[in-house]
């Protein structure tokens, strides 16, 4: 996030003496990504944040593949995925492959009796139903509808929930999530042609200093195993930081859509990218304006990257009989387009109303055991006249 950011109190430069007005230290901390390269913030603590006091156990969590080698088109109806109490049981991963994991949560309590940390991954999560607070040792984030939360690797992190009724589609990344360099000048500035700006990122406000000891269970995700540490201090005891590397949030509802005279290409709804992926935003917009446009999309071949697409609301103008959370996975090696009927019925329309997230991953997904259940089963049929 090439953002400068700064929350709480922080010395005059780095690395120096730091003390409370009590007259006791803070401990440094760096959090960065990419060895001593990437993004990077100092985290200024009450309290040694290396304090473990007991490792409880180690339990493998890893997904059940289903499907190694996919060439088939799917249609996961997302909304079947069961809801769980428990944070971290509701997120059921569909698929995946060796630089992420996509998944669906259906949560119904909020995350207080713990504290968890990603310590493989930054996770993107794509906020469909519910709202809350994301609380954060840099700080909280209230989301709503259409958020996204981006939280780098390493990040200890609860969730709370307004209500029980919550559906979110989440991506663990094992690359940093960047917004796209094309929208950016060399020094990391958002340009006037890019679809969002800074303005519209959900910072971290309230930062919450916790002066406590005692046992803190945190739960840290590592290798597809979760690890189960106790702490003696509690891990929301920054006094500030600054920086680069920190949570944020973004609504979908501040993408600003790129339109033309003729069709654009799904890059233009292009909002978050890896060195394995891309995030795209489909948003409202106004539909080509050539006389003669066809604002469905053309058919296009597949061969760089499989396509998962997530439909959020709205009327989803290429396909038919598509419903809320629903997912449609276009593996590459094949082409695929519109829905038979869909191109004609795009002709001379002027908007479009939908809203959808797409992840193109550069690698072939695998599929899960909880994908299969939720597959319709004959959706790569559904091109047949």
């Amino acid at each position: 996030m090439p953002i400068y950011h700064q929350l709480g109190k922080i010395p005059a430069k780095r690395h120096v003496v730091f003390k409370s007005d009590a007259g006791n230290y803070y401990y440094e901390q760096l959090f960065g990504t990419e060895g001593f390269h990437g993004h990077s913030s100092l985290l200024y603590h009450i309290h040694r944040p290396t304090q473990v006091k007991e490792i409880l156990q180690s339990k493998n969590i890893a997904p059940k593949i289903a499907v190694e080698k996919n060439i088939k088109s799917l249609l996961l109806e997302g909304f079947k995925i069961k809801a769980e109490d428990d944070f971290l049981d509701s997120r059921k991963a569909l698929m995946l492959n060796s630089d992420c994991v996509i998944g669906l949560a259906a949560p119904r309590k909020s995350l207080t009796n713990y504290f968890y940390k990603n310590a493989d991954a930054d996770e993107l999560i794509f906020i469909h139903k519910g709202s809350g607070m994301l609380r954060t040792f840099m700080g909280n984030i209230p989301f709503e509808y259409g958020d996204y939360l981006i939280i780098p690797r390493g990040m200890i992190y609860q969730i709370q929930f307004d209500s029980s009724d919550n559906r979110l589609l989440y991506l663990e990344s094992y690359s940093p999530i960047y917004t796209p360099k094309r929208y950016k000048n060399e020094s990391g500035q958002l340009l006037e042609h890019a679809p969002f700006c800074e303005r519209d990122f959900k910072l971290p406000t309230q930062l919450e200093t916790h002066d406590e000891k005692g046992d803190f269970l945190i739960k840290i995700k590592k290798q597809n195993t979760l690890h189960d540490f106790v702490y003696a201090t509690h891990p929301f005891d920054v006094v500030g930081y600054d920086g680069y590397n920190f949570p944020y949030g973004f609504s979908i509802h501040n993408f600003e859509p790129i339109t033309g005279r003729v069709h654009q290409p799904p890059p233009v709804h292009q909002t978050f990218e890896t060195n394995a992926l891309v995030v795209c935003s489909f948003v409202p917009r106004l539909y080509d304006y050539h006389p003669q446009a066809i604002p469905a999309p053309y058919n296009h071949s597949n061969i760089d990257s499989d396509e998962m697409l997530y439909y959020v609301d709205g009327d989803f103008m290429s396909r038919n009989n598509i419903e809320q959370g629903h997912i449609t996975l276009h593996p590459k090696g094949i082409p695929h387009g519109p829905a038979p009927g869909a191109m004609e019925r795009s002709i001379g329309q002027k908007d479009t109303h939908e809203l959808a997230v797409m992840i193109d991953t550069f690698k072939p997904l695998m599929l899960t055991d909880e994908a299969m259940k939720i597959d319709d089963g004959k959706y790569y049929k559904s091109w047949c006249e």
